[in-house]
């Protein structure tokens, strides 16, 4: 049906992020008001014993983690207690409705006020190219990766049915997964795949890197990180295998630590030494119980020192870099990456001495005492001791200190299936100077330009693109295409305090 408005089809996502941004203001309105009309002065008493109740619970967590044996006994149980106690106390005192009231409106402020910021600042999604159909395919495949997923999803036999060589890696007979995809590409296989862990994905990544040839994601692991940050569906691993058939290319950047490629992140400190345990793969929780004490406490752990462009970290406990940064400064680099090919690593470090900076690292925002959060193009991780235990990609190293972690951007090829999710856009911080300015104006009058639209870029659906032959060739090596601002410079903090 023909819009009768006479709006710019350009104006209403603007309107809705004015509207977004006073509803923000509104819901926070109310929750500050909520307590205030439901105790009185005794509001203030409200916030103070959810706040204490918060920062018990987390020095509870800091102390049980920094102990062993009985020690983590009581401080586990004062970890359940103390919530629980504060719940109690609303509860005598009438008032467990308007607490519940005020946290369900802030977090309606939380929502309309990121809905208002992030409408305004939609990073563009990567280029994607069109290319045809590879044509010898070569996959390698670990059918015990991820509690035997490609034997569930039977992948080899799909794969097959495309047209592709398979190479089933078998458990109880190991080879060097490099060798055997450098193997394929003298071969003449024109691109190369795995269907199993980050591990195995970032050493086949390597080797498509260096002979340019496109490399494809199949998620048959555990956890398959960077599979999801490229949008393909962890739940169904067998989806991915339509980009043989039904495929465009984007390049994504490479990290390497030590001159090993990594797809996600390298480690070092605390997490690093839990993973080099040989008993971390039987059992990880059990493993990372027994030695994070050691470890927090410096006893087990090398003094670190890190260096990002010009900012130098002394001491952290835990350091993770990643290939691009993780939204919202992930601790744990468990989260999503918004982008891979930004060109610049994201840098995480991580310094607690006591339980008190412990739960100021967990009830912070930006700023938290502790963290720091910053992105840069080269690092160099130092230590006391001439070796230090690296987890790359979840996978065991020790290398010789330095360690330099670069960025290679857009060395990888990658090719996905032309239909899957994108990954969701990063949860920007709350601005409310940005949110009052939104919610009083009305923004600019009249239409919007159009946006320009250079010549020969690629489409959504990767179709167009320079008229040689109709086809988008991707760049050429190390030309990453377009690339978006970031918020933070390379070497800048872009959440940094302490």
């Amino acid at each position: 049906m023909r819009d009768t408005s006479g709006r710019h089809p350009r104006t209403r996502p603007r309107a809705r992020r004015h509207l977004a941004a006073r509803l923000c203001l509104l819901s926070a309105a109310a929750a500050v008001v909520t307590p205030l009309a439901a105790a009185g002065f005794r509001a203030l008493t409200l916030l103070l014993l959810g706040a204490a109740g918060i920062a018990v619970t987390a020095a509870a967590l800091w102390w049980a983690l920094s102990r062993r044996g009985a020690a983590r006994i009581p401080a586990a149980a004062l970890a359940v207690a103390a919530p629980v106690a504060v719940l109690l106390r609303y509860v005598v005192l009438g008032l467990l409705w308007a607490v519940l009231l005020t946290a369900a409106l802030w977090a309606l402020a939380v929502l309309f006020g990121r809905a208002a910021l992030r409408a305004g600042d939609r990073a563009q999604g990567p280029v994607e190219y069109a290319s045809p159909p590879p044509a010898r395919p070569f996959l390698i495949m670990n059918p015990r990766s991820g509690g035997g997923k490609v034997g569930a999803f039977r992948l080899d036999e799909r794969a097959k049915d495309l047209g592709a060589d398979v190479a089933m890696l078998d458990p109880d007979a190991p080879v060097n997964v490099v060798e055997l995809a450098e193997s394929a590409v003298d071969g003449g296989a024109d691109l190369l795949g795995v269907a199993g862990g980050d591990g195995t994905q970032a050493l086949v990544a390597e080797v498509a890197a260096r002979h340019g040839v496109p490399f494809m994601v199949i998620p048959a692991g555990t956890r398959n990180h960077f599979a999801l940050d490229l949008g393909l569906d962890r739940d169904d691993p067998a989806l991915s295998l339509d980009a043989l058939a039904d495929g465009v290319e984007t390049r994504v950047d490479l990290g390497l630590a030590g001159g090993r490629v990594f797809v996600n992140n390298a480690s070092f400190g605390a997490y690093a030494a839990v993973v080099q345990s040989p008993e971390y793969r039987d059992g990880k929780v059990r493993t990372t119980l027994d030695l994070l004490p050691g470890l927090l406490a410096r006893h087990r752990s090398p003094l670190l020192t890190v260096r990002a462009g010009p900012v130098a970290i002394a001491g952290p406990q835990a350091v993770l870099v990643s290939n691009n940064p993780y939204q919202g400064g992930d601790l744990a680099g468990l989260g999503r990456r918004e982008r891979l090919d930004t060109g610049v690593l994201g840098v995480l470090g991580v310094r607690v001495d006591n339980a008190a900076q412990a739960a100021r690292l967990v009830l912070g925002g930006r700023g938290r005492r502790g963290l720091t959060a910053l992105t840069a193009r080269e690092v160099v991780v130092d230590a006391d001791v001439p070796e230090i235990p690296v987890g790359v990609d979840g996978e065991a190293l020790t290398m010789r200190v330095p360690v330099t972690c670069e960025i290679r951007p857009g060395a990888l090829r990658v090719r996905v299936p032309r239909r899957r999710r994108a990954a969701p856009p990063a949860k920007p911080p709350l601005d409310w100077r940005e949110l009052g300015r939104l919610a009083f104006t009305r923004g600019a009058a009249g239409r919007p330009a159009p946006p320009v639209e250079a010549k020969g870029a690629p489409s959504v659906e990767g179709k167009a693109g320079p008229p040689a032959e109709g086809r988008a060739a991707p760049p050429a090596e190390g030309d990453a295409g377009p690339r978006p601002g970031t918020d933070a410079g390379p070497g800048t903090r872009a959440d940094l305090e302490g």
